[in-house]
């Protein structure tokens, strides 16, 4: 395998992370706007002639600095591989096939819960404002929303990435599959439940995963909602909004 530097891998991958963020984001506002009709923020407060808002261009620049923090720990991954550091294997023979699949569950599990307990934590009136009071800047948040994190709640994002990578052996197929779980999830918790079919979260696993109108609730009530792809924990320790509950019910029976 050729060995590359830490600054080659470092760009390398805020370019492949800055262009995914800007086409899977920027594609699925550009569909909202121009085929469901729906526009993001207030369209009245536009900044340029894209029709930005202000809370739109900062989401934006938020999630360039995400693209760094996220770039630089892809970068440190590459550079321990490297010396035999991580657990990660490219030989996909190594493991069983079927381990392919329980890595990839298993990490998304280990994600879940890291992720509600640090975004209860960055919640607390200690941290919030300077932690993660950038990410709820759009009211209501939009595709563009998904990856604006403050940059110490990327690092604590990254963290987790790298974290993993030296306990758990991950495959690369493995390793992509989370990322664009990771990519597709924070897009779709970040639509307008207005612009989406009235039963889209209520159907059977609308009870186990969050989804749009989920984590909506969460961008108005700060206290509530802090799940990332399942709402067990949300459920379990009381932060699941009985309303949603009660409305779930309501649509699906």
């Amino acid at each position: 395998m050729t060995h590359y530097s830490f600054e080659f891998y470092g760009f390398t991958f805020f370019g492949i992370i800055l262009a995914r963020y800007l086409i899977f984001a920027g594609g699925t506002q550009l569909f909202l706007d121009r085929v469901v009709g729906r526009k993001s923020g207030n369209s009245v407060a536009t900044v340029n002639r894209f029709g930005l808002t202000l809370a739109t261009m900062a989401d934006i620049k938020l999630s360039i600095l995400s693209s760094v923090v996220f770039a630089l720990s892809a970068a440190a991954i590459a550079i321990a591989y490297q010396s035999g550091i991580t657990r990660v294997y490219t030989d996909i023979h190594q493991y069983p096939l079927w381990y392919l699949v329980f890595s990839y569950i298993i990490a998304i599990v280990l994600q879940d819960t890291y992720f509600y307990f640090m975004h209860r934590l960055f919640h607390h009136r200690i941290f919030f404002r300077w932690w993660h009071q950038g990410h709820h800047r759009s009211h209501p948040p939009t595709p563009w929303t998904s990856f604006a994190f403050d940059p110490p709640e990327a690092i604590a994002h990254a963290l987790f990435l790298v974290g993993i990578a030296l306990v758990l052996p991950l495959h690369p197929i493995a390793i992509i599959a989370i990322l664009c779980t990771m990519t597709v999830w924070a897009i779709v918790n970040h639509l307008d439940p207005d612009t989406l079919p009235i039963d889209f979260p209520h159907h059977w696993c609308g009870r186990w995963f969050t989804g749009s109108a989920h984590h909506a609730v969460h961008h108005r009530q700060y206290g509530l909602h802090f799940g990332l792809y399942f709402t067990f924990w949300d459920r379990q320790l009381g932060t699941q909004s009985p309303k949603y509950t009660q409305e779930f019910t309501d649509v699906t029976h």
